[in-house]
């Protein structure tokens, strides 16, 4: 902040204030009897045996194909990779489909025996739980990222990665690539659901939670109901510059810093996550595979963290392939190492080894190199106990699936879902309506679920859940088959694309309208998962939009339920609707938890993670720059330059009334050491129990550097009766509204910050200038 008789000297203010260093801290202790361990092992090791734990392969370069009617490993592959590359990690999931946890400990335990047989060192098996287990069968599928953000409920995050974990270990997987941390500040960008918004303090405090979850307390010590997080995709993955995946971002260095690196930052420093694996693209043409500045400066050395760096998949070969930077595999592995590489996701090729062998021999690769990398996955091996406890008994989980952890995914259902629009108060419905559920994911727990769901697409998700209920299911159980009537109107080709439909049959649904009281259109997206995502057109599709608009003929009142992964535009179809849930990526708990809410048996608390978008050209985040929200310039020219939104973060309805007041602070003049502590009471004055999400955003009223619009600072969601007053209490660090300056540098500026809560105001005082010299605070 900067008060305005300070302006004039805005050139000099990066000397003009007081450097305050402080040396980095280490992430968090290491233990001494491990690192021991560590050293013992790495003594005994050839150089071969070195990069082999630099290797990881996916399952299938071990699959045996001449067996057709079920996954089987190949003998000779397995004593090819094992014992004469060496190589130390396996991932992915055997025949691309998800797996009993039986047939997953047979597999796992298979490829142990013959790593510690072969060399004397567990592999590390490593799947992508991203909501839940997604490759293990009669596991708990919980709601996707974005929903997860939608709630704003710590606990939630954390218990679901709890029990993620515990279901995850019950197949003998000790390692999940998750959390996602990306940032979803681009509605076009088909990964925009796998992590919990587009703010980076949501990102940063949901991650932490999760990453505790997943790990338990104790960073070096794991247990066997546990598993290794590894946080992904570091850093800037979220906002790529065409909106299409994996092709590159341009990302200022203050940007990367104060938002996109956030995440992760405090997920290493109060999470102690063991490991990341790296963004796919490039930032501003480098590849973040070969950034040296931000894989062993930013996460390595500033933070003194001592975990693990895996490549995403084949990424070290897109570096020649696709980026151009480098001649050859060998040219691209010496690049990638050197810059702070510690595992190569090669994945179906160990010509890695006998590569970076020839680099090493020839010093373009130090040896240093390859035992600090080779040390970081020993490491993580030792800190997952896998050398005493290689593989488990899934007969020592009975809780996997179990009613206690399914309530919990329903109760994350239901927290997550986002009221947006309730004209007339037509939710909840009445008793007794005739209801016309319609749309293509009506009927659908593969649309429910998205991707990352029992396979990479998500396809197969009804045939091997069909116990659960789709949104009609839920909708007949809940409210009479006799009175809930389906004609979806517009269908998916389940054979095509994710994104092909059927020929559409809209006069059936109209027709059958005659006879219904109200319209349920469950509109949305079809799943898909990271390339094969990508879209052209960010309107929902024109026959869909069209079903609404055919239905609205009728006269009937509709409710549009927004299943997607995205935020497809509807401008066109809201204006002709009663009512909208975004339900997002609920999961299989998601029609049952829809149906609580629509039939009134619950109520809505979830808010928006992401601004929803209004208009293809008017893409923007609610910390935006003053600028974009101008009045009319007077005179000869009109440089509007207001960009009109749909819904905006943290927007979201219930069925009761809040009111906030009595805003106070305890520290209105602060520095940046101090902690400022805000109450504000809120009242439910409704007649409907309810949670609200109490969010705290500050707005830096004048900096050196044009500051956001205002910025979410703190958030604490709380459970109100009718008529009760509860004092919620919110606590921030006078640090926490610093910004990094145009030098790079962390800094708070002296002057006035605006502080808002629901309606209510107040502003607090900077007085005096901070600018830190280490790079973070």
């Amino acid at each position: 902040m900067k008060t305005f008789k300070h302006l004039c000297t805005i050139l000099l203010a990066s000397t003009g204030l007081a450097l305050h260093a402080q040396p980095a801290p280490q992430a968090f202790r290491s233990d001494p009897q491990i690192e021991e361990k560590i050293e013992r092992t790495l003594r005994k090791m050839t150089l071969e045996e070195k990069i082999g734990q630099m290797t990881e392969l996916t399952i299938e370069a071990i699959q045996d194909k001449k067996v057709k009617d079920r996954f089987a490993i190949s003998e000779p592959l397995l004593d090819s990779v094992i014992t004469k590359y060496k190589v130390g990690s396996i991932l992915n999931v055997p025949g691309g489909v998800a797996q009993p946890r039986q047939v997953w400990q047979e597999v796992i335990a298979k490829i142990q025996r013959k790593s510690l047989k072969g060399l004397g060192i567990p592999c590390v098996y490593g799947v992508d739980q991203i909501h839940g287990t997604t490759y293990t069968l009669d596991g708990t599928l919980f709601p996707q990222g974005v929903n997860m953000g939608a709630t704003f409920n710590r606990r939630l995050v954390h218990d679901a990665s709890a029990v993620s974990a515990y279901e995850t270990r019950a197949a003998s997987i000790p390692w999940v690539y998750a959390p996602v941390l990306d940032l979803g500040r681009d509605p076009r960008w088909p990964r925009m659901w796998e992590n919990f918004g587009e703010d980076c303090y949501l990102n940063a405090e949901m991650g932490r939670e999760s990453v505790l979850g997943f790990q338990g307390n104790d960073p070096n010590h794991i247990g066997p109901k546990n598993v290794g997080a590894c946080l992904k995709h570091f850093m800037g993955y979220g906002v790529p510059a065409s909106g299409k995946d994996r092709t590159p971002s341009h990302i200022s260095q203050q940007e990367m810093r104060e938002k996109h690196f956030a995440p992760f930052l405090e997920s290493i420093r109060n999470g102690h996550a063991l490991s990341v694996m790296v963004n796919s693209q490039s930032n501003s043409g480098m590849p973040l595979h070969a950034n040296a500045e931000y894989l062993t400066g930013w996460l390595k050395n500033e933070l003194g963290w001592d975990g693990m760096i895996v490549t995403d998949w084949a990424d070290i070969n897109n570096l020649w392939k696709r980026d151009h930077i480098a001649k050859d595999k060998k040219d691209a592995i010496r690049i990638a190492i050197n810059a702070g590489i510690d595992m190569s996701m090669d994945p179906y090729d160990w010509d890695f080894c006998p590569l970076l062998q020839q680099l090493v021999t020839e010093g373009k690769v130090s040896m240093q190199r390859i035992d600090d990398a080779c040390r970081r996955v020993l490491r993580l091996k030792y800190r997952l106990n896998l050398f005493d406890q290689p593989y488990g008994n899934w007969k020592d989980y009975p809780e996997c699936g179990s009613k206690r952890h399914t309530d919990l995914a329903l109760e994350a259902a239901g927290q997550s879902m986002v009221l947006l629009k309730n004209k007339d108060g037509i939710l909840p419905l009445a008793p007794g309506k005739r209801i016309l559920v319609t749309g293509p994911n009506s009927n659908s727990l593969r649309s429910l679920n998205g991707g990352w769901t029992t396979t990479w697409q998500g396809k197969d998700t009804d045939r091997f859940y069909a116990e659960r209920m789709t949104i009609l299911e839920a909708f007949r159980q809940r409210f009479g088959a006799a009175i809930v009537v389906y004609e979806p109107g517009v269908s998916y080709n389940e054979d095509g694309k994710w994104h092909e439909e059927q020929k559409p049959e809209i006069e059936k649904a109209v027709s059958a309208a005659a006879s219904c009281d109200v319209i349920v259109a469950c509109i949305g997206e079809n799943s898909y998962c990271e390339t094969p995502g990508n879209l052209d057109d960010l309107a929902l599709s024109a026959n869909q939009r069209n079903l609404v608009k055919a239905l609205s003929k009728t006269g009937k009142p509709i409710i549009l339920i927004l299943n997607q992964g995205r935020p497809r535009l509807i401008n066109d179809i809201e204006p002709l609707s009663k009512a909208v849930i975004n339900a997002m990526l609920p999961g299989n708990y998601g029609g049952e938890a829809l149906a609580r809410l629509v039939s009134g048996d619950a109520n809505f608390s979830g808010k928006q993670p992401f601004t929803y978008p209004k208009h293809p050209a008017s893409l923007t985040n609610y910390d935006y720059k003053p600028c974009e929200q101008v009045e009319t310039m007077s005179g000869v020219y009109d440089y509007n330059a207001v960009v009109s939104v749909q819904w905006a973060f943290g927007y979201g309805l219930s069925y009761t009334s809040f009111r906030y007041s009595n805003l106070r602070v305890d520290r209105p003049q602060f520095k940046a050491d101090d902690t400022l502590t805000f109450s504000v009471d809120v009242t439910n004055t409704g007649r409907r129990s309810g949670m609200e999400s109490v969010l705290l955003f500050a707005s830096d009223l004048v900096a050196s550097l044009t500051p956001d619009n205002r910025r979410l600072r703190a958030f604490e969601k709380t459970a109100l009766e009718p008529g009760e007053t509860k004092t919620v209490t919110l606590r921030i660090k006078g640090s926490d509204l610093a910004f990094v300056g145009y030098d790079g540098h962390w800094t708070l500026e002296e002057g006035d910050f605006r502080i808002q809560t629901g309606d209510q105001v107040l502003t607090v005082s900077c007085t005096e200038d901070h600018r830190w010299a280490v790079p973070n605070r």
